[in-house]
């Protein structure tokens, strides 16, 4: 009985020639390995009708060295499952004794004599447990004689020191999974019937609760859901192409799933997209055209080192190196928000008109993202491989940019057989988690009128609208309420490469009414930031 070497290699009772980990506990004899122990013999050692001396082994094997075993070499036989799970350590002379036993009687066999007998002490020494009699009540919650509970572990096969207090117990062999008091007070109940368990509300300790993380996360979801998305879960496998396509992640770096159950969709998702797309296909398909849907869940990047070479062996808990060295290998995988809408908003009916999904509204989903979150979205240009050139939008929380919104292209969507026009969100929560300040502050209402004016100034087009807006903002200073678009002009009456920018302004004090002359003066603060930036000028 021996470990394998490395590059060893055996064909096994299925006729599968098999590569041996040097982990892989082996039986072997002068001609090599002739068996996988605990998992599977080798081929050599099949019986066949030209079979006439037999030689019967049986032993006990490690469970956490069979199971590694069998989930390497994806061979989850019948013995594997058995010793996995534990079995007697003392068990393997009477299951010998028994199989020679049915040979006689069946095949004709004539027994031989018996050969060494190996018994391990230290593996079929069972630990004594101390066992409290109180804790059946403290634990299960039921009064339990200390007669009865004796009585219950005698029958189970435990050895029952009641001499001193807490009591000695000694499990039987054949019980591996009676290793501490709590499950020898499970056995108790168990035999005592769980219905007499009495149903008892616990009471929750103060001071606990969701941590701010957790109630941010929440909210996001919860106010999403609340404006009219619907919430939806998709597999966390895509396949390599797709995965690429919307995440920009290389094929080549994604991280793999080694068992897939579909071998085209063994990636990790390295983006929230593609799942909404097969969510969108698969309701289009179904006659559902006018869809809201979102996604918050994590996708996974891969690390510099993916997966660790070897893991040490044994039942034993790993080093601390060892752990560290396997976190850190584990792939990224931080929380993500992600949106796809098609379809019309509202739906058309009697008296409403169509008004089909597109980047403003793909915009206003990220933006109350980033409001439930408690953070200010900033816009600008942006561009993506996935995305309409023109319909692209970076989305920002201060000096972090924090993903896109935009419109898929027309030819990806006819590709991927959905609507033509689809426009979608995504966001990196836990960089936005991160950015933000903490919770949404809420301002109170003043009982004061406000002033409102319009801006239109004429800047350069390779200005980003977004800029402009947050200088004339900073200008006008904390008089300033709020400062919306609402109007983009380019063509007659203008220079070439010049746009004009409309802005509605709307201006109030907390303690005082605006006289017009102080909204104006302010106006004119935020003016004149603009030209100091970006050249901008009052529009005639």
């Amino acid at each position: 009985v021996r470990r394998a070497k490395k590059g060893e290699k055996l064909r096994t009772l299925d006729d599968q020639e098999r590569t041996l980990d040097p982990e892989d506990l082996l039986i072997s004899d002068e001609s090599g390995p002739i068996g996988m122990a605990g998992v599977m013999g080798g081929a050599t050692t099949e019986l066949d009708d030209s079979s006439t001396n037999v030689l019967v082994e049986a032993a006990w094997f490690d469970p956490v060295s069979i199971a590694r075993t069998a989930r390497r070499h994806k061979l989850p036989s019948e013995a594997s499952k058995r010793f996995q799970r534990g079995v007697d350590p003392l068990v393997a002379e009477a299951a010998a004794q028994r199989v020679v036993d049915l040979l006689v009687t069946y095949a004709g066999g004539t027994a031989g004599e018996r050969g060494a007998r190996l018994i391990d002490e230290a593996v079929s020494a069972m630990p004594q447990v101390e066992f409290p009699p109180e804790s059946v009540r403290d634990i299960a919650g039921i009064d339990v004689d200390a007669s009865k509970t004796e009585e219950i572990l005698t029958d189970i096969g435990a050895a029952v020191d009641t001499s001193s207090t807490p009591w000695t117990v000694t499990p039987p062999t054949w019980r591996p999974d009676l290793h501490d008091f709590p499950t020898l007070v499970e056995e108790v109940a168990r035999i005592i019937g769980f219905d007499q368990i009495p149903s008892l509300l616990p009471q929750a300790p103060s001071g606990t609760g969701l941590t701010a993380t957790q109630a941010a996360k929440r909210r996001v979801v919860r106010g999403l859901a609340a404006a009219g998305y619907t919430e939806v879960l998709s597999y966390p496998f895509v396949a390599a192409d797709r995965n690429e396509r919307f995440s920009g992640v290389p094929a080549d770096t994604q991280v793999v799933v080694a068992n897939a159950l579909d071998p085209q969709t063994n990636r990790m998702r390295a983006s929230l997209l593609p799942g909404l797309v097969d969510v969108i296909h698969r309701n289009h398909s179904r006659g559902l055209v006018d869809l809201a849907v979102f996604e918050a869940g994590s996708v996974f990047l891969p690390p510099k080192t993916l997966g660790t070479d070897d893991i040490e062996p044994g039942a034993a808990l790993p080093s601390k190196k060892s752990l560290d060295r396997m976190n850190a290998s584990l792939p990224d995988h931080p929380w993500w928000v992600a949106g796809m809408l098609t379809g019309n908003r509202p739906p058309r009916g009697v008296g409403v008109g169509a008004e089909a999904y597109g980047l403003a509204e793909a915009i206003d989903a990220a933006r109350a993202v980033v409001s439930l979150a408690g953070g200010e979205l900033t816009v600008s240009q942006g561009e993506h491989p996935a995305f309409h050139p023109g319909r692209t939008a970076q989305l920002s929380v201060g000096d972090t940019v924090i993903g896109l919104a935009g419109e898929l292209l027309p030819s990806l969507c006819e590709e991927l057989e959905i609507p033509r026009r689809v426009a979608a969100f995504e966001i990196d929560g836990t960089a936005l988690l991160q950015a933000v300040s903490g919770l949404p502050t809420l301002e109170p209402l003043s009982p004061y009128p406000a002033a409102t004016q319009d801006l239109s100034v004429v800047v350069s087009d390779t200005h980003p609208a977004g800029d402009v807006r947050q200088s004339l903002v900073e200008g006008a200073g904390e008089l300033l309420e709020s400062c919306e678009l609402v109007d983009v002009y380019s063509g007659e009456g203008l220079e070439p490469g010049t746009v004009s920018l409309t802005f509605a302004l709307r201006f109030r004090a907390a303690d005082r009414t605006l006289t017009q002359a102080e909204a104006t003066e302010a106006k004119e603060a935020g003016l004149a930031l603009a030209a100091s930036r970006f050249g901008a000028s009052l529009r005639a």
